[in-house]
């Protein structure tokens, strides 16, 4: 019994405060909330678009004078290329030019990406492209490719020709 009553007296404070907060009319016949608030979005509207425009211009413009535009698919003429055979049949080439060892040019799943280098301290070679959220890490004994975005690795064990030639022992060496 006491849980009927629980229920009703909530149900009509509930609907009580439904009825305080309906919106007050204007003499037009329209609610006083939307009257007001049009004019107000489209003021703001309007003044956020040239803010907007300047910035993403700001933007663009400091990222070409960088070089850094991770959207845009880089040039690949007159790079050295180097193809990577990964497990589970996945290949991945990489387009580095000579002159620029800052960027690469990475091909995976027939779209090119630019990579930027990313500083270490273990001296493995590591490439980022934070826009599609792409990781390249090379060590000498293989190659790896990642997605940062949805953490996972998406190419493994990926070897050159290079690296994958046996490795000479002293003896044979000598």
């Amino acid at each position: 019994m006491s849980i009927s009553k629980l229920f009703l007296a909530c149900s009509l404070a509930l609907g009580s405060a439904t009825l305080c907060l309906a919106p007050a009319v204007h003499a037009e016949g329209q609610p006083a909330a939307k009257a007001d608030k049009k004019p107000a979005k489209r003021k703001a509207a309007k003044a956020a678009k040239p803010a907007a425009a300047a910035a993403a211009a700001g933007a663009t413009a400091a990222a070409a004078a960088d070089g850094e535009d991770e959207a845009a698919e880089p040039s690949v003429t007159g790079s050295a290329v180097t193809e990577f055979a990964c497990e589970l049949g996945n290949k991945v080439t990489i387009y580095q030019n000579t002159e620029d060892e800052n960027f690469i040019a990475l091909r995976w799943k027939k779209r090119l990406h630019r990579l930027k280098r990313v500083a270490t301290t273990t001296g493995a070679q590591r490439f980022e492209n934070k826009l599609y959220g792409l990781v390249w890490i090379g060590i000498p004994a293989k190659s790896m490719l990642l997605d940062s975005k949805q953490s996972r690795q998406l190419a493994n064990e990926c070897k050159s020709p290079e690296q994958n030639k046996p490795a000479e022992t002293p003896a044979a060496a000598a």
